[in-house]
């Protein structure tokens, strides 16, 4: 009776996991592993059923196999429905879908077997870190000085989903480093400006393929120290406006001139981030008209000639011959330059919003802390009196946790 339950036990878990019911020449050879201690043998089959590479394990005894069982659709099975359960949701802090893993797994486990899944899970994560220093700071030098992921891939010989997974955790990394350092700051002229981006696709097609669609990231430049001290990602509206000032009154100590362009959401923006303690003023330019029908490239991809500047005082006494946004536009050129998701006219745009984000904090860090400004003779970070030193790529990448 216990052979036929033992069977059956085996046809249920390779139906599980995605297995023909036969055995294979591979669960053959692995016949040969013999396990002797119940608990042990429980968290190796935690284990391989998160690994999808469960074996059958003929020395198990029933309760191992009953564990291993529930393991099933706990780890293997629910991988697919962690994206199909409704109920996949509810506490996504545990990584694992965790509707199946409470009802299936955890009245029936004891919790020294529930340690061992969880340990090896952790080294599991742990050994699967294994670029090399040289290849970090390769990539994230290529990454900031406008390489695209497959130029890079192709170059170093790192596979393009690492690329991007390690793009991703060094730029939200350089956000919070940015976000603790850049705090108590002595700016006194600063320029907001604006530049556009697209994510999956442009507005137009946007809701078609379901994507996001235009996306503006927020800048605001001390023209003196030419430090970056505060950006925001999102649309140009009055909402991102004001979280944008409100960031950026967050991190400054003490009376400054803000200049910016016409944009009218700034307005209220700067009252309700700063209040009455700011000094305010916009600069307004007059472009020429561009001949309709004209198809010559000169005339489509070229900046249209200024014809006429008015700087207008919005709030406060600010310098007139200061209102200006010339040193901020020209970071937007920079900026384009280094970011290669925001080159014009090519298919290098972000498909995922979290990435965009990431790639505007990693330029914007490396403008900050690693480059060398040719205006200044020095890092922006170092002018503005937050470091002492210039960082090296390989620096960034460690206080990022790489």
């Amino acid at each position: 009776m216990l052979t036929i339950t033992n069977k059956l036990h085996s046809i249920w878990v390779r139906k599980l996991i995605g297995k023909p019911v036969a055995l294979t020449i591979a669960d053959c050879e692995s016949e040969t592993r013999r396990i002797q201690f119940p608990n042990y043998a429980a968290g190796l089959s935690f284990c391989a059923a998160e690994s999808k590479a469960f074996r059958i394990q003929s020395d198990l005894p029933c309760r191992a196999w009953r564990i291993a069982v529930l393991s099933c659709p706990a780890s293997t099975g629910v991988n697919r429905a962690e994206n199909t359960s409704p109920l996949a949701f509810c506490m996504p802090i545990l990584g694992l879908p965790s509707f199946f893993f409470i009802l299936c797994v955890y009245k029936n486990v004891e919790s020294n077997i529930l340690y061992v899944y969880i340990k090896c899970k952790i080294i599991k994560n742990d050994m699967a870190n294994i670029l090399k220093t040289e290849k970090k700071v390769a990539v994230i030098s290529m990454l900031a000085e406008g390489s695209s992921i497959r130029a890079i891939e192709r170059i170093t010989g790192v596979n393009q989903n690492t690329i991007m997974s390690l793009g991703l955790r060094v730029g939200t990394a350089c956000k919070n480093i940015m976000d603790e350092k850049f705090r108590g700051l002595s700016c006194k002229q600063i320029q907001v400006d604006e530049i556009w981006g697209f994510i999956g696709a442009k507005q137009k097609n946007a809701s078609r393929a379901g994507a996001y669609g235009d996306v503006w990231t927020f800048i605001a430049l001390d023209a003196d120290t030419k430090l970056i001290p505060s950006f925001v990602v999102g649309k140009r509206d009055s909402y991102h406006a004001k979280a944008f000032m409100s960031d950026l009154a967050g991190r400054v100590k003490n009376r400054l001139q803000i200049s910016s362009d016409a944009l009218k959401a700034y307005e209220d923006a700067v009252e309700r981030g700063f209040g009455a303690d700011v000094d305010y003023g916009q600069i307004v330019k007059t472009y020429s008209v561009t001949p309709l029908g004209s198809n010559a490239a000169s005339v489509r991809y070229s900046p249209a000639e200024v014809v006429h500047v008015d700087k207008t005082i919005v709030k406060g006494m600010p310098d007139v011959s200061r209102i200006t946004t010339s040193h901020i536009e020209k970071q937007n050129h920079t900026l384009r330059m280094h970011c290669r998701r925001l080159t014009r006219l090519t298919n290098a745009f972000s498909k995922k919003f979290e990435n965009f984000c990431a790639a505007i904090a990693l330029n914007l860090a490396y403008y900050n802390f690693c480059k060398m400004h040719l205006a200044i003779r020095c890092t922006p970070a170092m002018e503005a009196g937050v470091e002492k030193s210039q960082w090296t790529v390989e620096e960034l990448i460690k206080r990022c946790g790489e």
